[in-house]
């Protein structure tokens, strides 16, 4: 059964310290060279990763996957970044079904993403004035996974 991800890094307390002011996640249990993050994110110093591996070499900034977020308020988040040192794989930007996201790289480079919760997109197409079909059309969802979004609406 599945329990979570684990990723490698070089500084434990830089990545600790990175997850928790920049994603709000919390320290689940600390073993030293492995750290269990609360929602299942695990990290692993990288030399001890690199031995359970056999010694093989650990690339890291590799661009092949993502660790992915959601947030309520992107434009909120958004302004945490900007006020941190971050290295941006891009910038705040809107995919073709109208959801808002921005990805960087943590201090070894993984990938994070964090996007716009996809219910919040729902509602801010219906609060501007689009019909519960059109928001379906533009989203290129049911109609009914929009109805289910909207439910607290009708």
């Amino acid at each position: 059964m599945y329990k979570g991800t684990l990723i490698a890094v070089k500084n434990i307390e830089e990545s600790k310290k990175f997850y928790h002011d920049i994603l709000d996640m919390n320290v689940a249990g600390d073993f030293g060279a492995n750290v269990q993050l609360d929602g299942g994110l695990f990290l692993q110093t990288l030399d001890t990763w690199s031995d359970f591996i056999n010694s093989k070499e650990v690339y890291l900034k590799n661009n092949s996957g993502e660790l992915y977020f959601e947030v309520s308020d992107i434009d909120e988040f958004n302004k945490k970044l900007q006020a941190a040192n971050i290295e941006y794989v891009h910038e705040v930007m809107e995919h073709n079904w109208g959801q808002r996201v921005v990805r960087f790289y943590d201090p070894n480079h993984h990938i994070i993403e964090v996007a716009e919760d996809i219910s919040m997109v729902v509602k801010r197409f219906f609060h501007s004035g689009m019909t519960v079909e059109q928001v379906a059309d533009r989203m290129d969802v049911p109609v009914d996974y929009v109805k289910e979004c909207l439910k607290c609406q009708f």
